[in-house]
């Protein structure tokens, strides 16, 4: 399934520029950024859960926020983008 996971953290202080980096980091794990605070993430149940568990301890309630879109199997048609940075398959091969 496709996850599109978006977060607002707050960088007002030291520990929100490394709550930032923590987030960002765990996210790069699972999926590709599409957007500064967007990343789209191919995986299955068990792995969302384990994303959605890891970014909400990362985070504080009190000033962050995260955002959760299950875009299920069928992503393919939900999903359209427009202008600059093309888009990628999320189900295709990576090269590293």
């Amino acid at each position: 399934m496709l996850l599109l996971v978006t977060y607002d953290i707050s960088t007002e202080t030291a520990a929100g520029k490394k709550r930032l980096r923590q987030v960002a980091k765990q996210c790069v794990n699972y999926g590709q950024r599409v957007q500064n605070s967007v990343f789209e993430c191919a995986v299955n149940f068990s792995q969302a859960a384990l994303l959605k568990d890891k970014l909400i301890s990362i985070i504080d309630p009190e000033c962050d926020s995260l955002r959760f879109y299950n875009l299920g199997n069928n992503h393919k048609a939900k999903v359209e983008h427009v202008g600059a940075k093309p888009g990628y398959d999320v189900e295709g091969t990576l090269i590293l």
